[in-house]
């Protein structure tokens, strides 16, 4: 089972619902370790006091603000909760919203929400209400030193907090070069156009995130094995500098490529339904040449 990370409740109206907070993330990523490359050696992370240079172990460290050049106030993990103890142990819903009007850039972090009774009346409830309404709740919630805003949604049987970017984290559209451009500064026609919606339209498929896989992650463990068998462990290939790959041009002419890639998106099984209608036709024909 998976440990909460963050004990509180979620502060619906008047009402106040008891959880635990759960990553929802469970990453795959391919660990690689940093080698010292004359022996091979693990490379630690050694965490040293920066005055005498000596070694710190976990249990001597504390943290605090730097107030002043070289001045801190030292603060424990009881005086962040006492800071403010309705919010380092609350998730406050705000208001409720349509989910399909908070776009996907503004979207960091999952957790589960738990309850930390088995019978929770408040938990259900308020799952369900979500589940039937169709909104999300948008809440504010401190985890470790900072508040973050979020989205509470539901997910299977359980609530979602999914914490959310603040506006001003989201870098605007305006400093990017290039992209204010319309259709008619790119000469794109609407034949072209009608063409790319019909390519769109025939691949759509539902949505199965099962499908999908780190790709890479399994190439980059082949590699390793390959070298393993090879007895090439310690190898590091001598290469010059990564050349970049050439640019590409820019094709003008896109109505040719539409109309292959809409052939190639066309389903095999409208390709296959034909093929016997033909299969049939020509066993009619060679039956009545035979009966003639």
């Amino acid at each position: 089972m998976a440990r909460a990370i963050w004990k509180g409740s979620i502060s619906f109206g008047l009402v106040d619902i008891p959880v635990g907070l759960v990553s929802a993330e469970q990453p795959k990523e391919v660990k690689l370790s940093y080698l010292d490359r004359r022996d091979f050696a693990p490379v630690g992370y050694k965490r040293y006091n920066k005055a005498t240079d000596e070694e710190v172990a976990w249990d001597e460290i504390v943290r605090g603000f730097e107030y002043e050049k070289g001045e801190y106030v030292v603060l424990s993990d009881e005086e962040l909760k006492r800071a403010s103890p309705e919010k380092t142990q609350t998730v406050e819903i705000l208001h409720f919203v349509d989910g399909a009007r908070i776009e996907p850039i503004f979207y960091d972090r999952p957790y589960y929400l738990e309850p930390l009774k088995r019978k929770s009346k408040g938990y259900a409830l308020l799952r369900e209400t979500l589940r039937r309404t169709g909104r999300v709740g948008i809440a504010k919630v401190v985890i470790r030193t900072r508040e973050h805003l979020a989205a509470l949604a539901v997910r299977e049987e359980a609530l979602v907090l999914h914490l959310l970017r603040y506006a001003d984290e989201i870098r605007s559209v305006g400093e990017l070069g290039n992209v204010d451009v319309t259709l008619k500064d790119v000469g794109v026609s609407d034949k072209e156009v009608q063409m790319a919606t019909k390519l769109v339209e025939g691949m759509i498929e539902d949505w199965d995130p099962e499908r999908y896989s780190d790709e890479y992650a399994g190439d980059l463990m082949k590699l390793v094995e390959r070298k393993v068998a090879a007895g090439e462990m310690h190898e590091i290939p001598r290469v010059g500098r990564e050349e970049e790959p050439a640019p590409r041009g820019e094709v003008i002419d896109l109505m040719p490529l539409l109309k292959k890639s809409l052939e190639r998106s066309r389903p095999a099984s409208r390709k296959a339904s034909k093929t016997p209608a033909r299969k049939r036709s020509t066993r009619r024909k060679s039956a009545s040449r035979r009966s003639a």
